[in-house]
């Protein structure tokens, strides 16, 4: 009897997840042949020789002998108390510690935070380009992704009348992401008021993911978007993973505000998702009082001369200085996204491209239609190797696209990427 195919859920067709797909698949392989390959494709800074705080080290050893039971769903009470206090002191009035939910990283509170949201065909506006589990949460929780352009030219920031023109019967949510993952762009109060209203005037769930809050360059200012959202429903996101560099500790946590009788029901079905899984990890929550109250840590790696600051300055400096790529510098997080320019540009695509450079130069990129854009040119590098590092890095992808100019410029049918008016809203 013939073995039954095991069919996969349909849906799964619709998502895109090449952070971690089948370039970092084919990377695998390369390595396993002996090939010592540079990956800027994932924001991990364990991989690149940082470490979580001693501080938050040693409040973990010193609270191990207490993380063998089930925390509660929400998380510790000590844990929550700071979440709180923190996002208290960025002017969100009436904080406490049952407006905080502690997840195994924000990844799962994305998932169980539109999980509580979304019936199906229900719509959620995303930015456009987006950090892809955005997406795939929404489709896989029978959502539908409806996409607002974030335009290089305009700095990538988002357009709250692009924004409001796409509001439907469906739509539940606005997400952003401030500062931006892939893009580096940090969103102006002006801009976030105006994002505030569009949800006020529609009844709309703002979903801030800020886990990149504390890391900005050269004077730019984070600015959480609660505060301003006053009873507007907000949820916020943040973790240790970015700014604390504990990716591997798994604790991420969304803040719920807003007027209490609009979020209550919502509030207990994040909850009863909460309890369905049984707690988040416990041991890493025994760290978030030593994160946040503790030394500044990342202060140090964002300003100038900081090893943060330094990668950025010579990622801007290479793209400056090359003719075949143009970058909006950016003012946060800890990416860069290179758009390809000139006679490199003709007929490029950007996954071609990122094979090319891994086969050929041995560097694994993103490409940047993974991050649900309708054009194919631009490409997403972290800013985590040593600036050297990068130097070289710069200088093998300069070696690929000399080649491509050269190819392009003695096929003159091949065209450049011709810019989509606007992004696939499905």
């Amino acid at each position: 009897m013939p073995t039954p195919h095991v069919a996969t859920r349909e849906r799964l067709s619709e998502v895109r997840y090449e952070i971690r797909g089948e370039l970092a698949r084919r990377a695998r392989e390369l390595e396993a042949q002996g090939h010592a390959l540079i990956k800027l494709n994932i924001g991990n800074p364990g991989a690149f020789g940082f470490r979580a705080p001693e501080h938050m080290q040693r409040a973990i050893a010193d609270h191990i002998h207490d993380t063998d039971p089930y925390a509660h769903q929400q998380g510790l009470p000590a844990a929550r108390e700071a979440i709180a206090a923190h996002h208290a002191a960025r002017g969100m009035h009436g904080m406490s510690a049952d407006d905080v939910f502690i997840g195994n990283g924000v990844s799962e509170l994305i998932d169980i935070s539109l999980r509580a949201l979304l019936d199906p065909g229900d719509e959620v506006l995303l930015p456009s380009p987006d950090y892809p589990l955005w997406s795939a949460a929404t489709i896989l929780n029978d959502g539908r992704p409806v996409y607002y352009r974030c335009r290089a030219e305009g700095g990538f920031l988002p357009d709250p009348d692009e924004i409001e023109a796409l509001v439907s019967p469906r739509t539940r949510a606005i997400v952003l992401i401030n500062p931006n993952n892939p893009t580096g762009a940090s969103y102006p109060r002006a801009l976030l008021e105006r994002i505030v209203a569009v949800a006020a005037r529609h009844g709309l769930l703002l979903m801030s993911d800020e886990i990149y809050d504390g890391i900005t360059y050269d004077g730019a200012r984070f600015e959480p978007l609660a505060p301003i959202a006053g009873d507007v429903p907000c949820l916020s996101f943040g973790g240790l993973s970015k700014v604390h560099r504990a990716c591997g500790w798994r604790v991420g946590w969304a803040v719920l505000s807003g007027d209490a009788a609009a979020t209550r029901d919502y509030r207990h079905a994040i909850d009863l998702l909460g309890a369905l899984r049984l707690c988040a990890n416990v041991p890493g929550q025994f760290a978030v009082p030593a994160a946040l109250s503790g030394l500044d840590t990342i202060g140090p790696l964002v300003a100038p001369g900081g090893r943060l600051h330094e990668a950025r300055r010579v990622v801007a400096e290479a793209c400056a200085a090359s003719p075949h790529l143009e970058l909006r510098v950016p003012n946060g997080a800890l990416y860069a996204f290179p758009g390809v320019v000139g006679d490199a540009a003709r007929g490029f695509d950007d996954h071609g491209f990122a094979l090319e450079l891994m086969e050929t130069e041995h560097v694994l990129v993103v490409p940047g239609s993974s991050f649900n854009v309708p054009f194919r040119n631009h490409f997403r590098v972290t800013l985590l190797p040593e600036p050297e590092q990068l130097r070289e890095v710069f200088r093998r992808i300069d070696r690929v696209l000399a080649r491509r100019a050269a190819a392009a410029g003695t096929d003159p049918g091949r065209s450049a990427p011709t810019p989509i008016a606007a992004a696939s809203t499905s």
